[in-house]
């Protein structure tokens, strides 16, 4: 028995100890290729926007498009290390969760192997023979009832402490492939910090040397009156174009979401049409000539197929909620803090009137999203360099411009406050800074009348 007991023991804890096999993929590599997929399809139809807004120009030559690569690329290197950062401090915070449960589950199936071993050693101790043995043993009836009993007791608890610790023995196993896949994630986003950082480095320098080459050319380029015009046409075209889009993906969700509730609202049926016809099924003639029937259409649901179907309809997403954004008027705060130097409707040098604000900043100065809302675009646009629009929902938007890098993606949900991007003096701009604006219905507006300065 003492042999039993110590191969039983010595296999439990060769479970526990036996190595979890590392993952071929890890989860952050399947999640990240269906990511890119979703943004590669976003992506292709904004630079469809954006080639049918550049084939209406001229083919004359703007030494910012010279820029454009390297401040492309730097944006992208710094988002890039954006979001890695984020995806590192949640898997670090996983692992660190894993690493409790683990010590949770040893502490509980280390419980359950003396548990074990002492009902062994227990049932060795008191001698107890075997079934066959007692009933032959011609030994008083009573008491070969009580000690069968007995032994059905201890075979019993013995069986679920032994199904109890197999399912904590496999936890343990599914926890520790688990740990080392956050590992593995770990050394990806390490690996890839590290060439996002070298390409970052790289890009810098590139267009440093870029912009001492054309400083001259750009100095004259931004005083060209139909330059500015040109600019200003090419964003609202842009925003223009946005809305459409907006306004299928809405309608295209919405009939989405009608054909879901449709659908659910027919599977509801056909379940309660089937409850019915199992009831009167159930209920046979003889019960009713009895008496015993009962009315199968008074069967009740739980709760009417519409009204549950009306609690679990799609909400619209509360950041684009209609109405939401213009309820915040006189309580939003600047996306940067810096110097205004430039505010709506003011004179623009020789050209238009400025259409939004121009907040000086020191380069990579953080950019805040002032209103909860869902990024539309996010790429980079002569004129404004690295640009970031963001949709609040009744034909509102948020436009910041002339930013080193953007940090969000095109579809991202963003809350008010999230940091958005970085200043800089991307598009030819001869500051460092912000240039911010706010449209609805297309039409720019003055921020001022909406946000508070403390």
């Amino acid at each position: 028995m003492r042999v039993f007991a110590a191969i039983t023991a010595l296999a439990l804890t060769f479970g526990v100890m036996s190595p979890a096999h590392a993952q071929k993929a890890t989860d952050r590599s399947k999640q990240k290729k269906v990511a890119e997929t979703e943004r590669a399809d976003l992506r292709q139809k904004l630079n469809t926007l954006k080639r049918s807004i550049d084939k209406t120009e001229t083919a004359k030559s703007y030494a910012a498009d010279a820029l454009a690569k390297s401040e492309e690329a730097i944006s992208d290197a710094k988002r890039n290390l954006n979001d890695l950062a984020q995806e590192q401090r949640q898997t670090e915070a996983k692992l660190g969760d894993l690493s409790k449960q683990q010590a949770a589950l040893k502490k509980v199936v280390e419980a359950q192997q003396e548990q074990l071993a002492k009902l062994l050693r227990e049932q060795y101790v008191a001698g107890n023979e075997d079934r066959i043995k007692l009933l032959l043993s011609g030994d008083n009836p009573n008491r070969i009832n009580r000690e069968l009993q007995y032994m059905g007791y201890v075979s019993r608890a013995q069986a679920t402490l032994i199904e109890s610790l197999r399912a904590n023995l496999a936890a343990i196993e599914e926890n520790q492939a688990e740990v080392q896949n956050a590992k593995l994630e770990l050394d990806e986003i390490a690996g890839e910090a590290r060439e996002q950082h070298a390409i970052l480095q790289k890009e810098k320098a590139q267009r440093s040397a870029l912009l001492a080459q054309l400083s001259s050319k750009l100095a004259a380029q931004r005083k060209e009156v139909g330059n500015i015009e040109r600019d200003e046409r090419r964003l609202s075209s842009l925003v223009d174009k946005l809305a459409v889009l907006i306004q299928e993906q809405r309608k295209a969700e919405a009939e989405a979401a009608e054909k879901r509730r449709q659908e659910r609202i027919a599977r509801a049926q056909a379940e309660r049409e089937k409850r019915l016809a199992q009831a009167k099924t159930r209920n046979t003639p003889d019960r009713a000539a009895n008496g015993k029937i009962s009315n199968p259409d008074a069967i009740e649901d739980d709760e009417p197929p519409s009204k549950s179907l009306a609690r679990n309809e799609l909400t619209p997403d509360a950041s684009v909620q209609d109405g939401a954004f213009a309820a915040l008027r006189g309580r939003l705060r600047l996306p940067v803090r810096g110097d205004l130097i430039a505010k709506f409707g003011s004179k623009r040098g020789e050209g238009p009137n400025w259409k939004g604000l121009f907040i000086r900043a020191e380069e990579g100065s953080e950019v805040k999203a002032v209103a909860a809302g869902r990024v539309v675009f996010a790429e980079w646009l002569r004129g404004f360099g690295n640009l970031i629009i963001v949709d609040h929902g009744s034909q509102y938007m948020t436009i910041y411009g002339n930013n080193q890098s953007v940090l969000k993606h095109a579809g991202d949900t963003v809350k008010s406050g999230d940091v958005i991007a970085s200043t800089g003096n991307s598009g030819g701009n001869e500051q460092s800074g912000l240039y911010f604006e706010m449209r609805h219905q297309g039409r720019a507006f003055d921020p001022l009348s909406w946000v508070t300065i403390r």
